[in-house]
């Protein structure tokens, strides 16, 4: 009888024997685990990134806006979201709000860099900075009192700031006009999270107080309007509560769209899960391929050690030992690759967090395991077939072999 330790130790011997043909068998796990980590890295990488990206904007924000009805078109603008509707909705929810919001859009054209363009102007209160999450480059937000006393100031998006004035603080106190009317330019903004263009904040945007805009806007409508939740949890009574005063203040048929981030959330990590689940069933692939790449070859060493084996079985070894010597060299050759694709796709996320340790790029614990086991699995599964080959040759049979 044949010691575990004695068949590992052959086993090691017969593939150091023939390292190029080992290093390439095993080439193919190393790159299936490579791929299930990069794979899995990457996938949680941009999973947390768009969820992070979302929440910055604004987990607990709630919009609204008007979508249609069954009235008369020329009767539509009266179901339209109001100012007034602004300011229901913040005082019937009071504590539950950190902040509440409406939007007014206008359009004009103004002189940038020597020639005419469009500007989108928005309308807003003093809360807009606020539930928009928005950060202060130069100068100060529209406030109270502006709103109150109908203001003719305006803040510049940080890129029509540079493009007119050259800088942020350059602009603050220039004039500009709007729709005829001149305004005072009192700061500059930008989004702390970038929302790509689907939100009403562009590049070449002017804020000013909705009051003011209210004079030469031809129809009142809010679109959107936004509500901060003060919790997470509450989110979805707050949209639903949203939803009942507008269509309480309105008349019956006027449809209200009123949503929050928190289903973006759930769509954004079931994307990921999925798109992370057929990424590793193709990972998978390529390590089954590898499977069996690693039979084939364990086949044709078979062939070559007929007589080896042969002269093995006939000096007292086992069955059992020959098979033990050969799958535990399917099985070396499947974890050397296995541990070194393991230990090749956690190495770029390891030098990411060494070099830049702002970019927490995650490593999976589970893909990890999950590729160790797999290497194992396939050293055994592919391994026996040839493994029974061997322990079944018959030992004259062997010995006679050419």
């Amino acid at each position: 009888m044949i010691h575990r330790s004695e068949t590992i130790r052959l086993a090691t011997r017969a593939l150091s024997s023939n390292k190029s043909r080992t290093l390439l068998t095993a080439l193919g796990l190393l790159i299936g685990n490579a791929s299930v980590i990069w794979v899995v890295t990457i996938s949680l990488s941009s999973r947390d990134y768009i969820i992070d990206q979302i929440q910055r904007i604004g987990s607990n924000m709630i919009y609204a806006s008007y979508t249609g009805g069954g009235n008369a078109s020329a009767d539509a603008a009266g179901d339209f979201v109001k100012v007034a509707d602004v300011e229901a909705v913040r005082q019937q929810l009071g504590e539950r709000v950190v902040a509440v919001s409406g939007v007014m859009i206008s359009q004009d054209r103004m002189r940038v860099e020597g020639r005419q363009e469009d500007v989108s102007i928005i309308g807003s209160d003093e809360f807009y900075a606020q539930v928009r999450n928005l950060e202060r480059l130069a100068g100060r937000f529209v406030d109270a009192g502006d709103i109150a006393n109908r203001n003719r100031v305006t803040m510049l998006t940080e890129k029509l700031a540079r493009r007119l004035y050259g800088g942020q603080s350059q602009a603050i106190g220039q004039k500009i006009k709007l729709q005829g009317l001149e305004f005072d330019v009192i700061g500059t903004f930008k989004e702390r999270t970038q929302s790509f263009g689907l939100s009403e904040l562009h590049d070449e945007n002017v804020v000013i107080p909705v009051t003011v805009l209210r004079y030469f806007a031809p129809v009142e409508r809010v679109d959107p309007l936004y509500v901060s939740a003060r919790s997470p949890e509450d989110v979805p009574a707050v949209t639903h509560i949203v939803r009942t005063i507008l269509e309480g203040r309105h008349r019956p048929g006027a449809r209200y769209t009123v949503d929050n981030l928190a289903a973006i959330l759930d769509t954004a990590r079931v994307v990921a899960a999925l798109l992370t689940g057929v990424l590793i069933v193709v990972s998978g692939i390529a390590l089954l391929i590898s499977g069996v790449g690693i039979m084939n070859i364990m086949l044709v060493t078979v062939t070559e050690r007929t007589r080896e084996i042969g002269l093995r079985l006939s000096v007292g070894a086992r069955k059992r030992d020959v098979l033990e010597q050969f799958l535990s060299e399917a099985v070396l050759i499947s974890l050397m690759g296995g541990v070194a694709g393991i230990a090749l796709g956690v190495t770029p996320a390891l030098l990411a967090r060494f070099f830049a340790p702002e970019f927490a790029i995650p490593i999976s614990g589970l893909s990890i395991g999950v590729a160790f086991t797999v290497s194992l699995l396939v050293g055994l599964v592919f391994g026996m077939l040839p493994a029974r080959k061997a322990s079944r040759l018959n030992p004259t049979e062997a010995l006679r072999y050419e």
